[in-house]
């Protein structure tokens, strides 16, 4: 069977980054070539706690270059057929890269260029993990709440269980299984998105060029999620709206960026304002509501 190679972006990940390099080594089955930890200048004991680990390349960036990026200086060193994008706070089964290649070198399935799979969550529960590409409607549909009300009015795919295959818009990047071939024809990763919205500018680049993206449900892996993003939450937001807006940037006229921002500035932060202050009453949500908008405010304003 053809191998894979595995880039793991690392930023504090700390011991859930052990976690996922142990389970690629454990449940490698053969199947992998390389591991390949690429460190965005973290300065808790991750690298530590990998420093003994064996059959590991290890890349250390001298400052936080972002994830896009680091997933390009990753797979430059990356010469399997398939190049697996692995968060550090995912985990890989016994049986997760054995089903996934015997999918994907099923000839029927050659147009698929991308491969998620379910993922489960600390409480055994499966994550609704695909989504629709952006649209102003899903935007603004997320911005007033009408998404909650109506899921399948947002982009989240969050009225679907996860249950069965399907070709989907996008999967999510936290176990981004690519053709290495498909993502040296697109070039990689766009490195203006920091983070965020880097898998979903890719799926859409895909798409154009014929690629599908699939979510297989005959396999699975371990997602916890948000752990090193969790710890600063404004700058999340920050880079999650600033990502957003260069998204629609690159795809979509000046006018329906023009629309988003908007939306973004006078709709969606009153929103989450409101949200933090009186449904959550959480002083520091509000505050790191209020910081993530002043610094996607200033950045505007940036060259």
């Amino acid at each position: 069977m053809k191998k894979i190679d595995i880039v793991i972006v690392n930023w504090n990940a700390g011991l859930y980054l052990q976690e996922c390099v142990e389970s690629v080594i454990k449940y490698s089955n053969d199947l992998v070539n390389k591991i390949v930890v690429v460190d965005n200048s973290s300065t808790d004991n991750s690298l530590l706690l990998i420093s003994e680990l064996p059959e590991l390349v290890l890349i250390e960036n001298s400052e936080n270059l972002g994830f896009a990026k680091g997933c390009n200086i990753g797979a430059k060193i990356c010469s399997s057929e398939y190049i697996l994008f692995l968060n550090p706070d995912a985990r890989i089964y016994e049986d997760t890269l054995r089903a996934c290649l015997f999918f994907l070198n099923d000839k029927k399935n050659a147009s698929t260029g991308i491969l998620g799979v379910p993922l489960e969550d600390a409480n055994g529960d499966i994550s609704r993990s695909c989504s629709r590409y952006p649209s102003i409607f899903n935007v603004a549909s997320n911005a007033i709440g009408l998404d909650k009300l109506i899921p399948s009015l947002g982009a989240s795919m969050k009225e679907w269980d996860h249950s069965t295959t399907r070709v989907v818009d996008q999967v999510i990047g936290a176990f981004f299984l690519v053709r290495r071939g498909v993502y040296k024809k697109l070039n990689g990763f766009d490195e203006r998105f920091f983070v965020y919205y880097e898998e979903v500018d890719f799926s859409y680049r895909a798409k154009k060029e014929g690629y599908k993206s699939t979510y297989y449900s005959g396999a699975k892996a371990f997602h916890y999620g948000g752990i090193s993003s969790g710890k600063v939450i404004s700058s999340r937001l920050f880079f999650s709206l600033r990502s957003r807006v260069q998204y629609f940037h690159k795809h979509f006229s000046a006018v329906s960026t023009l629309f988003v921002l908007l939306i973004t500035l006078f709709i969606e932060f009153p929103a989450r304002l409101i949200y933090a202050i009186f449904v959550t009453q959480s002083y520091t949500l509000s505050t790191e509501v209020i910081k993530g908008y002043r610094m996607f405010f200033v950045s505007l304003f940036k060259r």
